[in-house]
């Protein structure tokens, strides 16, 4: 039978079993007693198996000749393991060669240390190395722990358009969908002519189109690709990245808090335990106590001030920042990672920043000069989460939007004549809450292709 090398590894496969096991090769060594050990990767765990091939085999002479990355097939008995590190091993009675390398000198990933930056040049080969395999494995444990979460708690799962003619941030980094041979961007009669008959664009976020769907069904969120044109050449941006999107009815910004926090905490738990060998190499290898960290994180509560208590608090530090701090600016990355790192230790949430820093559907509070908005920040990396409880009132809506929105946002206006209903919500993305759960540090590294500025070669 065909088994995982994770079934064989986690005793799922009774010893003295035959079993077949399929996949690439680590390693080979030859001994000169007639024997060759080949270690085996399939991808279904972090570890390897090892299978002994005897000198009898009829085709030992091939086998001898493969090396690091060629694939096989396996067949033979599942025997305890006489050697140090693994119980189980492999004799083999059958080794079939699918495919070699051709020249092992120029294998792209041959058996050594590569940079990061390297293997970004070679993303097709990178899921073949433990770094790339293990960050994978994660990435889908933590999918799936998104999707488990939502519906755990009686959350519905709507698919918002990736095409759009409406951006949601405001920001004008779009990508322009269109079938037109040529265009103008400062002529927009000619979008007439275009398949949608307006400018269109790929979504920066499915937050409008979600709260639609919130004032319906009450719990909904959001989980597909997003995409930002910012011509952003640093560790933490991405042109093409998948976001997590959650919205609640009858909700303020408190709920909304506590959302984000257990649905991180349950998350986070949820990838421990899925992956232990996996997070055990990355707590090994890339950032020590990073297990310790992610337990706490998943245990304790987090700190709560406003923004004003925030900058209050840098205020009175005696820290020298890059940037300087005062009521009305923007928290940098310095000014986050300092209150989480430095003060709290901790996760922190912080709330109700200056409504001229924050998008035009953010709550006003009754101090007319913040909104209910909320990010939070967590150690070594700063805001985690971004969300607001949303503006349910349409005259301050109106106040508050750029003209220009009102006619094309008319149906995003409607939801507050036709049953208003206070709501809330935040977004998340993917690849910086891998970042977090891995401590790696480049973005580009946690998404199997990425998309950078001059880089879609995948």
């Amino acid at each position: 039978m065909i088994v995982s090398i994770k079934s064989i590894l986690g005793h799922a496969t009774p010893v003295e079993s035959t079993v077949t096991v399929q996949g690439w090769l680590r390693s080979r060594r030859s001994s000169k007693g007639g024997f060759s050990f080949l270690h085996i990767h399939d991808g279904s765990c972090f570890g390897t198996v090892q299978a002994i091939a005897d000198g009898e085999l009829p085709n030992y002479d091939d086998i001898i000749e493969t090396n690091t990355g060629c694939s096989v097939t396996v067949t033979g008995t599942l025997v305890a393991s006489q050697g140090k590190g693994q119980d189980r091993e492999i004799q083999a009675n059958e080794v079939i060669i699918h495919g070699l390398v051709e020249d092992p000198e120029t294998y792209p990933i041959s058996k050594k240390r590569h940079t990061f930056e390297y293997l970004r040049s070679v993303a097709h080969l990178r899921p073949r190395t433990n770094t790339f395999g293990a960050i994978s494995r994660i990435r889908h444990a933590l999918s799936a722990e998104v999707h488990g979460y939502f519906d755990r708690h009686d959350f519905c799962w709507v698919n918002t358009p990736i095409i759009t003619a409406s951006d949601c941030e405001g920001a004008g980094d779009l990508f322009r969908v269109s079938t037109l041979d040529q265009i103008h961007a400062d002529n927009r009669e000619q979008f007439a002519d275009d398949f949608f008959g307006d400018e269109a664009f790929l979504t920066v976020s499915g937050q409008l189109n979600l709260e639609s769907y919130a004032c319906s069904l009450g719990k909904v969120y959001t989980f597909g690709p997003t995409f930002r044109a910012e011509n952003s050449n640093t560790s933490r941006h991405l042109a093409e990245f998948w976001m997590i999107e959650p919205e609640i009815a009858f909700a303020d910004l408190a709920a909304n808090a506590d959302l984000a926090e257990s649905f991180l905490r349950e998350v986070i738990q949820g990838v421990l335990r899925r992956c232990p060998d996996d997070m055990a190499f990355f707590d090994e290898r890339y950032e020590g106590a990073l297990i310790p960290r992610l337990t706490a994180i998943a245990r304790d509560n987090f700190t709560r001030m406003t923004y004003t208590e925030a900058v209050n608090l840098l205020l009175e530090s005696d820290q020298d920042f890059e940037f300087p701090v005062s009521w009305g600016a923007d928290l940098q990355s310095e000014h986050e990672r300092y209150i989480t790192e430095q003060v709290i230790k901790g996760p922190v949430v912080v709330t109700d920043y200056p409504k001229e820093t924050k998008a035009f559907y953010m709550r006003l509070n009754d101090d007319e000069k913040t909104v209910a908005a909320m990010d939070v920040l967590v150690p070594g990396v700063g805001e985690i989460v971004g969300g607001s409880q949303r503006e349910e009132r349409l005259a301050v809506l109106d106040e508050r939007m750029d003209p220009r929105l009102a006619d094309e946002l008319w149906w995003y206006r409607d939801l507050r004549r036709y049953g208003t209903v206070p709501h809330a919500g935040f977004g998340l993305g993917l690849e910086r809450l891998l970042l977090y759960i891995t401590g790696m540090d480049n973005i580009r590294d946690a998404i199997p292709f990425p998309r950078v500025p001059g880089n879609a070669n995948f």
